[in-house]
């Protein structure tokens, strides 16, 4: 049960948090550089490289949600958090470094879109719920229309953090029949785990619980 607040108790002091760095994200980049990302004769692993891409992945994408969770704690205002998303924006959409390691990162950044459109649009309330029919939409579009497929795969994605159920049933085992929608769903069900982790972090200001 939460305590009340003594008279002239001053409100609790606005969080300061790192989301993500730009030497974090160069840090990332040196440990795939020095990976390979070709697969090993006569073994059904996965190379190295893409392992840890996934892990990379992962870690951008708990830290951009930890934005949207301390929004929906009244930790920051909408303007404060869209601010705090464009900074990590910005270091994660940088230029891609050159030879294969920057191809690699260049489709990271793809299937990051969906990432930052689904934060921005959830953070905006710009988003409908009905996951079906913008799967469907998205499909639709495929990589022909990539602006619809985005499109809709932000507003899934945003439909998610609000607490939506996404997205497994949608994700297609065919890997060969795939577009880049696909892929983003994936990254849908990456933010929904991501989410999932995140139910206890910074779950109440400092003094309003015991």
């Amino acid at each position: 049960m939460g305590r009340k607040k003594a008279a002239g108790e001053a409100p609790p002091l606005k969080l300061f948090y790192i989301f993500y760095s730009q030497d974090r994200w160069n840090n990332w980049l040196a440990s795939l550089r020095d990976m390979s990302f070709e697969p090993v004769p006569g073994s059904d692993e996965m190379p190295e490289g893409f392992l840890a891409l996934f892990r990379f992945t992962e870690d951008i994408t708990i830290e951009v949600l930890k934005i949207v969770r301390l929004f929906q704690n009244k930790r920051f205002t909408n303007e404060e958090a869209l601010e705090k998303l464009k900074e990590v924006q910005i270091i994660v959409m940088c230029e891609c470094p050159d030879g294969k390691l920057g191809e690699v990162i260049e489709n990271l950044q793809l299937t990051l879109l969906v990432l930052f459109a689904g934060c921005r649009r959830y953070l905006n309330g710009d988003f409908g719920k009905d996951v079906k029919a913008l799967v469907k939409k998205g499909r639709e579009c495929g990589d022909a229309d990539l602006d619809g497929a985005l499109d809709a795969a932000g507003a899934i994605a945003a439909a998610v953090i609000d607490g939506a159920p996404c997205c497994g049933k949608y994700l297609k085992d065919n890997a060969e029949t795939t577009t880049l929608f696909d892929d983003w769903l994936v990254e849908v069900e990456t933010m929904k785990e991501a989410m999932e982790s995140l139910d206890d972090f910074d779950e109440a200001p400092p003094g309003e619980e015991e």
